[in-house]
C-alpha cells in the first residue's frame, strides 16, 4: 500500500500516513481500518464530540505500543480545527481541539488516536457543564449484565428527579448515561446532583450498588462513579475505539435492550453496520436540556435528614470545601 493517503472528508482533503500499520493485532486491523471505522460512524461520533474540549488517547504504534493522553493541541494543528481553553483544577490551563467537522476525527486518527475524552461541556462556555454523567463501572466479581440492570433503576430515579439518559456501552465491561442538561451550574454542583442520584440508587440496591470511594469499601458491586463529573475528568465518547485486543467501541443503546446486548457485540467491524441500519440512537441529545433543581434539592434533604455530605474528590484536585478527609479507610488513624 502506498506511504500515504489522500482522503476528502467533506471539505477537507487529510493525509493518513502509514495506513497499512497494524493496530490491532489480534484482527489485523491497521490504521486505515481505524480512519474507515471513523468515517462510516461520523456525524454520530461528531455530535457526541461536536465544540468540545477533547483530550486525544493516542497509541501511534497501536495497542501493543506505547500511549499517552494528548490534552494541548500540537503546534501544526490545522487552522480549520477550533480549540477551546479549559482550566484544571490546579488552575493550570491547556487548548484543547474542539472538532466542528469529521474531518478534524480522521486528522486525530491519523495521529493514532483511538478513544476521543471530551470534556462535558463546550467550547462557549467551559465552566458550566450541559451534560450529567452517570458512570456504572463494575467491580471485582460483577460484570457488564450488573451494570445493566442497575441501570434500569437508574432510569427511574432520574425519571423523579425529572431526568432523561441516554445509555452506553462504556467499551469496556461497563455502561454509561449521559443527561443533556442546561449550562447554568458549576462543576461543583452538577457533581453535587450526580452523588444525590448515585446515593438514591445506592438506597435501592444496596446489595448490588455502591456509592464508596474507595476500593476496600466497594466489595461485588457496581460501582457509581460520582467524580466522573469532577473538572478534568473524561469519559470515552460515544463511538470511540477502546484499545483492548477485540477492537471494541462504546455504543450508544436504546434502553430496551441495554440488558440483551453484550459489549463485544460492539467493534470497529461491526459497528458500522449497525449505525447504517439504526443510525445514530443519541440523536436527539442535543434537543434535550433539561434542569437539575430537582437533583439539588435530593442532595440539600440527603444532607438536612440522613447527614450526608460531601464525598471525596480525586486526588489531583486541591481540598474543596466540605469534602471529608481523603484517607483510606484502613489507614485512617482511630
Amino acid at each position: 500500500m502506498a506511504d500515504a493517503l489522500e482522503m476528502q472528508v467533506g471539505e477537507r482533503t487529510v493525509r493518513v500516513t502509514h495506513p497499512d500499520k497494524v493496530y490491532f493485532p489480534d484482527r489485523n486491523l491497521t490504521k486505515l481500518d481505524l480512519v474507515q471505522y471513523y468515517l462510516a460512524v461520523g456525524e454520530g461520533a461528531l455530535r457526541a464530540l461536536r465544540d468540545r474540549p477533547t483530550t486525544l488517547q493516542r497509541y501511534p504504534e497501536g495497542i501493543g505500543g506505547e500511549s499517552f493522553f494528548q490534552k494541548r493541541v500540537p503546534k501544526d494543528l490545522p487552522d480549520w480545527i477550533p480549540t477551546a481553553r479549559i482550566s484544571f483544577p490546579s488552575g493550570r490551563h491547556a487548548d484543547e481541539m474542539s472538532p466542528s467537522e469529521v474531518g478534524a476525527l480522521i486528522w486525530a486518527a491519523n495521529r493514532g488516536c483511538l478513544t476521543f475524552h471530551p470534556w462535558p461541556v463546550r467550547r462557549a462556555d467551559t465552566d458550566h457543564p450541559d451534560e450529567l454523567r452517570i458512570d456504572l463501572d463494575p467491580q471485582p466479581g460483577t460484570d457488564y449484565a450488573d451494570a445493566a440492570r442497575a441501570a434500569q433503576v437508574l432510569r427511574e430515579v432520574l425519571d423523579e428527579v425529572g431526568l432523561q439518559g441516554w445509555p452506553k456501552t462504556s467499551g469496556g465491561r461497563g455502561l454509561h448515561v449521559f443527561v443533556p442538561i442546561e449550562p447554568r451550574w458549576t462543576f461543583v454542583e452538577v457533581r453535587r446532583a450526580t452523588i444525590a442520584v448515585a446515593r438514591e440508587l445506592e438506597r435501592r440496591q444496596p446489595e448490588r450498588v455502591t456509592t464508596a470511594w474507595w476500593k476496600e469499601e466497594r466489595g461485588e458491586k457496581i460501582f457509581v462513579d460520582y467524580n466522573q463529573m469532577a473538572r478534568d475528568r473524561t469519559i470515552a465518547s460515544a463511538y470511540s475505539v477502546r484499545p483492548f485486543p477485540h477492537a471494541p467501541v462504546s455504543a450508544p443503546l436504546r434502553w430496551e435492550e441495554t440488558e440483551t446486548v453484550e459489549p463485544r457485540d460492539f467493534d470497529v467491524v461491526t459497528m458500522p453496520t449497525r449505525y447504517a441500519e439504526v443510525g445514530d440512537l443519541h440523536a436527539d441529545m442535543d434537543q434535550h436540556a433539561f434542569d437539575i433543581t430537582a437533583a439539588l434539592e435530593l442532595a440539600a434533604r440527603d444532607q438536612r435528614d440522613h447527614g450526608l455530605g460531601d464525598l471525596p474528590y480525586p486526588p489531583e484536585h486541591p481540598k474543596m470545601a466540605g469534602e471529608p478527609k481523603r484517607v483510606q479507610p484502613s489507614r485512617a488513624k482511630h
